[in-house]
C-alpha cells in the first residue's frame, strides 16, 4: 500500500543483484550497502517503539562489518604496490569475518536476536531470508575451510541452546535462522547447487510461517496457547509448519537437511555432521515443546475471542502452501 516503502524493496533488491553479478570486491561492497541504505527505511514502524532502536543496531553493526570489508579489500588491492608484505589468506579471513557478521552467523551474532525483537513479522522475513542471499553468495568465492567449518559449528550450537529459554517468537525464530545458517553454509562447502535448494526451501517454510503470525498477529508464545482457534485445522495446520521448519522427517523440511547429512556423509565429515545432528536435536526439542503444549492447552475464558474466517483469500492461500509444507516430502518421494 505505501510507495515508498515499494521503492526501497526495489532498491533492496537491485543492492543485492549488484554484489551477486559484479566481477570485482569494490563493486560487491557498493551492492551491499545500497542493500543496508534501503532495508534501514523498511524498519520504521509507527506502531512498534522498538523499531527505531533495531534500526541504529543494525545500521552500527552492519557499517562496521562494510568497513572492516572495504578495509580489507583495500588491502588486497594494495598487495601488487607493497612487494606482496601483506599476507592474502590473512586478509581473506578478515574479509570472510566481515561478510559472517553481515549474515547474522555465530560467533558474530550477538546482534541479530536483538534486533529481531524490534520488527514486524515482513521485515523480520526479509532479515531472516534476503538479506542473507548476498553475504552467502561472497562467502562462496573464499576457499577458507577451516575458519568456516568454526562457524558452522558455533552456528548450529548456538541456534539449539539459544532458543531454549525463549519466550518471544521472533527471538525463537532468530534463533532458529542461525542455527540453519549453520547447515546453510555447510551446503556451501559442499556444492552451491544445494545451497540453493537448501535456501530456497528455507525461504518458503520461513514465509509461511511469518505470513501466518503476521496474520494473526502473534508474537509471544502465551499467544499462541491463550488463543481461540475457531478452525482447528489452521491451529494444526500452524504447528505442523513449524516442525517442518525444525526438519521432522515426515515434512518438507525435512529434504534439504536429507541432501546436505547424504553429501556430508560422501565426504566423511563425520564429526561435523554429528554435531549438526546433535544440535537439530536440540531445536526439534524446542518446536515440539511448544507444540506439545499448543495441543494440551485450550484456554476458552478469553477476554476476546478471535474468529478466523476461511472466506478471505489469504487462509486459503496459507492452507494451499502448507500443503506442499506439510506432504512435501512424500510428494518428492514419489
Amino acid at each position: 500500500n505505501n510507495s515508498s516503502k515499494i521503492l526501497f524493496i526495489l532498491i533492496m533488491i537491485i543492492g543485492t543483484l549488484i554484489t551477486v553479478t559484479s566481477n570485482s570486491w569494490l563493486g560487491a561492497w557498493m551492492g551491499l550497502e545500497i542493500n543496508l541504505l534501503s532495508f534501514i527505511p523498511l524498519m520504521s514502524d509507527n506502531n512498534n517503539l522498538m523499531s527505531t532502536e533495531a534500526s541504529l543496531k543494525y545500521f552500527l553493526t552492519q557499517a562496521l562489518a562494510s568497513t572492516v570489508l572495504l578495509f580489507s579489500i583495500i588491502l588486497l588491492m594494495l598487495k601488487n604496490n607493497l612487494n606482496n608484505e601483506i599476507n592474502e589468506s590473512f586478509t581473506s579471513m578478515i574479509m570472510m569475518s566481515a561478510l559472517l557478521m553481515k549474515s547474522g552467523a555465530a560467533p558474530f551474532h550477538f546482534w541479530f536476536p536483538n534486533m529481531m525483537e524490534g520488527l514486524t513479522w515482513m521485515n523480520a522475513l526479509l532479515l531472516m531470508t534476503w538479506q542473507k542471499i548476498a553475504p552467502l553468495m561472497l562467502i562462496s568465492y573464499f576457499n577458507i575451510k577451516n575458519l568456516l567449518l568454526i562457524s558452522i559449528i558455533i552456528s548450529v550450537i548456538i541456534g539449539a541452546i539459544g532458543g531454549l529459554n525463549q519466550t518471544s517468537l521472533r527471538k525463537l525464530m532468530a534463533f532458529s535462522s542461525i542455527n540453519h545458517l549453520g547447515w546453510m553454509l555447510s551446503a556451501l562447502l559442499i556444492n552451491k547447487s544445494i545451497w540453493l535448494t537448501y535456501f530456497s526451501l528455507y525461504f518458503f517454510l520461513s514465509f509461511i510461517l511469518t505470513f501466518m503470525f503476521n496474520l494473526l498477529k502473534i508474537f509471544h508464545l502465551n499467544q499462541l496457547f491463550s488463543m481461540y482457534f475457531s478452525s482447528k485445522i489452521f491451529k494444526f495446520t500452524l504447528f505442523m509448519n513449524l516442525l517442518s521448519l525444525g526438519g521432522l522427517p515426515p515434512f518438507l523440511g525435512f529434504f534439504p537437511k536429507w541432501i546436505v547429512i547424504q553429501q556430508l556423509t560422501f565426504c566423511g565429515q563425520y564429526a561435523q555432521l554429528m554435531i549438526m545432528m546433535m544440535t537439530t536435536l536440540i531445536t526439534l526439542f524446542f518446536y515440539l515443546r511448544i507444540c506439545y503444549s499448543a495441543f494440551m492447552l485450550n484456554y476458552y475464558e478469553n477476554n476476546w475471542i478471535n474468529y478466523l474466517q476461511f472466506n478471505n483469500f489469504s487462509m486459503k492461500f496459507l492452507l494451499f502452501m502448507s500443503f506442499f509444507s506439510i506432504f512435501g516430502l512424500m510428494l518428492i518421494s514419489m
